[in-house]
């Protein structure tokens, strides 16, 4: 089975330390993730640990948000989360998310990248909408208010 990899990448007038947190604790990104304010009744599930390693969070909303769930599998602070991605509706999915952020003097490259596996169903999509740059938006608009917060 083929693969896709979608990554987008911000530089952040901000050190790691100050992203991180935003980033790798759950509750925190109804500050800044793109997806949390597309169905104004989301309705947010998190887990007894909702911060670092093993954190959960999962969520079900209308069709623009579906319905889904992530766990953070390796957390290495203020430098990399990786979480494991499972979309429910509107299609099941079963993808990695990860962050990266790399100190380059006053500012902080922050990357976030998902890969997964490109199922038939992905691949005909790909036929009449560009995956890439349809995830890729929102990533950018993620990164773009992830850099407001923490520039602020």
């Amino acid at each position: 089975m083929k693969t896709f990899r979608v990554e987008r990448s911000f530089d952040i007038a901000a050190p790691a330390e100050k992203i991180y947190p935003l980033i790798a604790d759950f509750r925190a990104w109804t500050q800044w993730s793109p997806y949390e304010n597309r169905d104004p009744n989301l309705r947010r599930t998190y887990g007894a640990v909702t911060n670092g390693l093993g954190a959960t969070y999962a969520w079900e909303g209308n069709k623009n948000v579906g319905s889904g769930k992530m766990e953070i599998l390796q957390a290495s602070p203020p430098s990399r989360i990786v979480i494991d991605l499972q979309f429910l509706k509107p299609f099941k999915a079963h993808n990695q998310a990860e962050f990266t952020l790399q100190p380059n003097g006053n500012t902080t490259r922050v990357s976030w990248a998902m890969t997964g596996p490109a199922s038939l169903m992905m691949r005909v999509m790909g036929l009449f909408m560009n995956m890439d740059k349809m995830i890729g938006r929102d990533f950018e608009a993620g990164l773009a208010k992830l850099k407001s917060v923490t520039e602020k």
